[in-house]
């Protein structure tokens, strides 16, 4: 019979995994793996996601990573751009691209013209063989409708300056095979160390999670499950989870340090729903429900305690209910941090 694990249990695997019981002494490819990777569709998210995670993260670090292409951003997961080691990128890529492209074909639907988008993929791999292109380029050559769908077809990634802390804008894009060379991964290689990564980064989980984080359909995701040698485990309503063997699982009781989110951490995702990091009640004032809208958050406890944002005078931080002193103190300890990395 399997150990039924509480929702504290959960949460606490969690913060494990995500590097947020403490600060990691680990490289940033190696903590990408180890999180599986960052949202990155504004550029400042990932540097400050990095720095609440890892002891001693400068800023300038990160952006000389993306100039080394140790670290690439690129539209993968539910077609939004993240940051990923180089090591992952192409098995990322290859294990969404179908699913991706049959996303965008549900959405153009009969305005796709199959014709023009291999013309134009074939016109935007030549120009692209001499340098990176903007945004407003690919709009003026292509129009904005090709632009939009291109990236399903030829896989791309976000050129530093682009999607950096001093430059934010992510408005220059390279053909990734000549940023990162030619991929050797399969769609069923790339599929399961998707998998390996959701389950190393915010497992245990139910399949339908790892689904919806990676933006693969269920059944995909179980006929990975099905080759691997997993842990099972059962929630507190009965429901199957699954683990990799051996990972870690910290007593629910381990004390959670205050730690500053950023916009859009993937922590917060509704695939994390079942850890309670983002207490149910709270969800509507962090993400916008009708709008693609994220704010900046706190943890107490391993719970999203209040909001957060950055001005020239500082961190301003709002909680959602009165704090105890001596955890105010914490949390505005931390704050002064985060604007002193901020500044």
């Amino acid at each position: 019979m399997e150990q039924t694990l509480t929702w504290r249990a959960l949460n606490r695997a969690l913060l494990a995994r995500q590097l947020l019981l403490e600060r990691a002494p680990l490289a940033v490819p190696e903590a990408l793996e180890r999180m599986g990777g960052l949202q990155a569709q504004y550029a400042p998210s990932m540097y400050i996601g990095l720095w609440t995670r890892l002891a001693g993260l400068d800023r300038e670090e990160l952006t000389r990573l993306l100039e080394r292409r140790e670290v690439v951003q690129a539209t993968l997961l539910r077609s939004t751009i993240h940051l990923v080691s180089r090591a992952d990128f192409w098995p990322f890529a290859e294990a969404v691209r179908a699913a991706r492209r049959e996303w965008y074909l549900r959405a153009v639907r009969d305005q796709h013209d199959p014709a023009a988008m291999d013309a134009a993929v074939a016109e935007l791999r030549e120009l692209l063989r001499d340098g990176p292109l903007r945004r407003a380029e690919l709009d003026k050559r292509f129009g904005a409708a090709i632009r939009n769908g291109i990236g399903m077809y030829l896989d791309l990634v976000r050129v530093p300056p682009s999607g950096t802390w001093a430059r934010r804008r992510a408005d220059l894009f390279g053909a990734a095979e000549d940023w990162v060379g030619a991929s050797d991964a399969s769609e069923r290689d790339g599929q399961e160390l998707l998998v390996r990564r959701y389950l190393g980064a915010f497992g245990p989980a139910h399949r339908t999670e790892i689904a919806d984080w990676a933006g693969l359909p269920v059944t995909a995701v179980a006929g990975v499950l099905g080759r691997m040698e997993l842990q099972a485990y059962r929630d507190e309503s009965g429901r199957e989870l699954v683990d990799l063997p051996g990972a870690p699982l910290p007593d629910p009781d381990t004390p959670a340090p205050v730690r500053f989110l950023p916009t859009w951490d993937a922590a917060l995702l509704a695939h994390a729903r079942r850890t309670r990091i983002l207490p149910e009640e709270h969800r509507s004032k962090v993400f916008h429900v009708r709008m693609p809208q994220s704010v900046g958050t706190f943890l107490v406890d391993g719970q999203v305690a209040g909001t957060w944002k950055y001005s020239g005078d500082g961190v301003a931080w709002e909680p959602f209910a009165t704090l105890p002193a001596r955890v105010r103190q914490q949390v505005a300890a931390e704050a002064d941090r985060l604007a002193a990395f901020h500044a």
